[in-house]
């Protein structure tokens, strides 16, 4: 009886952590939120009084798609009950699987709710954080912090709000029938509102009905995501069921609107730091078939002396075998050609500009000899960065009179600037000299600097003029070595960073760029690990190797990218490429749900696609085939995950 007593003492004080206000209720809503003919999980179903709209009741559907709510029409509210949130009866309750839990803020706040037993232990904690004003709510699958069913029962949920707190019972898997259908009540006509539609009414009227706008709408959890809607006109005179149908966000493709050409994605082979690749190691980074990353352009270095060029031969005739595309760029030129007579620093002597041109075509020979085509040649590495190692800085004169003079003494095309942060200041002025412009074969940059703390590439990069002149963008260098912020120096080789590479592919298509070269192919942060840090992870796929090959993979080189909708939804991002009846469609889901997503194609078509996903815990890893229909196919893209979906 011991235990007894304070079970029940443990309820009593958890219960009453505050008053309890005194409530009339005068009849109640259930029903059920629907899109395409699916069940909608865990969506905000809010009623606002169409007269005063600071009352309004709120519930989450389930996992069937249904909510319950009991409007209340006269409340006694006590003076010591928490004015500033509400704490809703979860729904359904029992329950056998999953509750939601719902409440309101009236303002930002410091939210956490847990789950107690009758003992008053805490088995459950949602360390929700800060959250805005408005309706809010998360499901409980009758899980303890440890992942494990607890046992059926009662249990108590508490919301502490800033320090204030309320809390309910509930019942876990004992009985109750948490789909029984009420008596129709009368529904008045409803009327579809727009986004700004809640707003001051003129003063209620004297009624014996209720009339409500409702507010259907996502959360964290909900699945499918769905477009919000408001629906005015609601008249509810008693126990009621409704239906509500609602419509998911869908991608649309247009495969008739043709962007930039794709050359492909690729790493750096920089004999710098680093020995040369191991033909096992080029194998993997450039081989297409399952377990391999698929890249399709190796970027060199040239060095600033002449015998060490033949070194990265093996590697780039090996790459080149594959089908890659070779490039190859200087870090710095020899010493003696500098003002400063030093491999650090400086800058090119205008008097040795015919001489560096000879230097890069002689790089060029060399390798021919050896079978390596060098397919484009850069002027010079990230010439507005001071570098501590091999550098040499560059200003926009200089490269408008070196490509126009001197540029096509290399005899293979050249590519500029190659700025640290794509900085359009070093080539505006040789994209505006038509002598110099047309020595230039593209316009090469890194993205350091413009990408932020979520890996979102800023619109610094996008680069009209380039465009306009008719040269094709490469994003020809950058890394993150971990999640958030990315840091440089960070050890971090987990999926966080990952992630945030594949945010950065995605923003660099969608910005037109043809090409995206990661930094060193093989490196414990890069595409294929060295083995540096992890001990038997030497010539794996790393995380961010898998992110790049949804990419490389399937989107090879002469595809075109075409118009999608970049973001159907919150934290997806869609890109789409075709080449020929040939499509494929990349989508990225950065949110921490999972989300059932329509395809729809326009302009074209295709009869099914086969799904390619990358996730924490899977590399590649072919789907079951889907099928079109009418133009439309729907995929799911697992909570933060790459998504390729390629056409049969």
């Amino acid at each position: 009886m011991k235990n007894i007593y304070l079970s029940l003492s443990v309820i009593l004080t958890l219960l009453a952590v505050v008053p309890r206000s005194v409530s009339a209720y005068t009849y109640s809503v259930k029903g059920t939120v629907t899109a395409s003919g699916m069940p909608v999980r865990y969506a905000s179903v809010t009623f606002y009084d169409s007269y005063n709209f600071s009352i309004k009741y709120n519930a989450l559907t389930d996992s069937t798609g249904a909510f319950a709510i009991s409007p209340i029409t006269a409340v006694k509210q006590e003076s010591q009950l928490p004015k500033n949130f509400k704490l809703d009866q979860n729904y359904p309750n029992p329950f056998s699987s999953s509750t939601s839990i719902s409440y309101q803020l009236n303002n930002q706040s410091d939210v956490k709710v847990s789950i107690y037993d009758v003992l008053g232990r805490e088995i459950r904690t949602f360390n929700v954080g800060y959250e805005a004003a408005g309706s809010h709510g998360l499901v409980w699958d009758g899980r303890n912090d440890f992942g494990k069913i607890v046992a059926p029962g009662v249990y108590l949920y508490r919301l502490q709000v800033n320090g204030e707190a309320l809390a309910k019972k509930m019942v876990f898997g004992i009985g109750g029938n948490t789909n029984s259908v009420l008596q129709t009540g009368i529904l008045s006509s409803q009327t579809e509102m727009g986004p700004d539609a809640i707003q001051g009414l003129p003063p209620k009227p004297l009624s014996s009905s209720e009339s409500f706008v409702v507010e259907i709408s996502n959360t964290d959890s909900t699945s499918p995501a769905i477009v919000p809607k408001q629906i005015g006109n609601v008249v509810i005179q008693s126990d009621t069921t409704l239906s509500f149908t609602v419509t998911s966000p869908q991608a649309i493709v247009y495969l008739d609107s043709t962007r930039q050409i794709i050359r492909g994605f690729g790493g750096a082979n920089a004999l710098i730091f680093r020995p040369d690749m191991t033909p096992a190691e080029v194998l993997t980074a450039f081989g297409s078939a399952n377990g391999q990353i698929g890249m399709t352009i190796m970027r060199l270095s040239i060095s600033p002396d002449s015998t060490q060029w033949a070194a990265s031969v093996p590697s780039a005739l090996a790459a080149q075998d594959l089908g890659a595309t070779i490039i190859a760029t200087p870090w710095t030129p020899p010493a003696w050609m500098k003002s400063n007579d030093s491999q650090v620093g400086g800058s090119l002597l205008p008097s040795n500009y015919a001489t560096y041109a000879a230097y890069l075509k002689s790089f060029a020979d060399t390798m021919a000899a050896h079978g390596v085509t060098v397919n484009a040649i850069s002027v010079q590495n990230e010439p507005d960065f001071d570098a501590s190692y091999q550098s040499c800085l560059w200003n926009a004169t200089q490269f408008d009179n070196f490509m126009k003079n001197d540029a096509s003494l290399i005899g293979v095309p050249v590519f500029m600037p190659e700025s640290a942060t794509f900085s359009h200041q070093l080539s505006d002025s040789t994209l505006n000299d038509p002598a110099a412009a047309a020595n230039v074969a593209f316009i090469g940059g890194h993205i350091y600097g413009d990408v932020d703390n979520n890996g979102n590439v800023t619109s610094a990069v996008q680069y009209p003029l380039a465009l306009q002149k008719g040269k094709e963008l490469w994003m020809t260098e950058y890394l993150i070595n971990s999640g958030n912020p990315p840091a440089y120096n960070s050890l971090d080789t987990g999926w966080a960073g990952a992630i945030q590479t594949a945010k950065t592919i995605n923003d660099c298509m969608n910005y037109n760029m043809s090409a995206y070269v990661w930094w060193y192919i093989v490196r414990y942060y890069g595409p294929v690990d060295d083995g540096s840090l992890n001990s038997g992870n030497t010539g794996k796929v790393t995380h961010k190797g898998y992110v790049m090959s949804q990419f490389a993979r399937f989107v090879r080189p002469g595809f075109y990218r075409v118009g999608a909708t970049e973001s159907p939804t919150s934290n997806v991002y869609v890109t789409a490429y075709k080449d020929g009846a040939k499509v494929v469609i990349v989508a990225l889901n950065m949110g921490s749900s999972a989300v059932t997503l329509p395809f729809a194609l326009q302009g074209g078509t295709a009869s099914s696609f086969t799904p390619y996903v990358t996730s924490g815990t899977k590399n590649c890893l072919q789907g079951s085939t889907l099928n079109v229909s009418n133009g439309s196919f729907t995929g799911t893209l697992d909570a933060s995950s790459v998504t390729t979906f390629v056409s049969n």
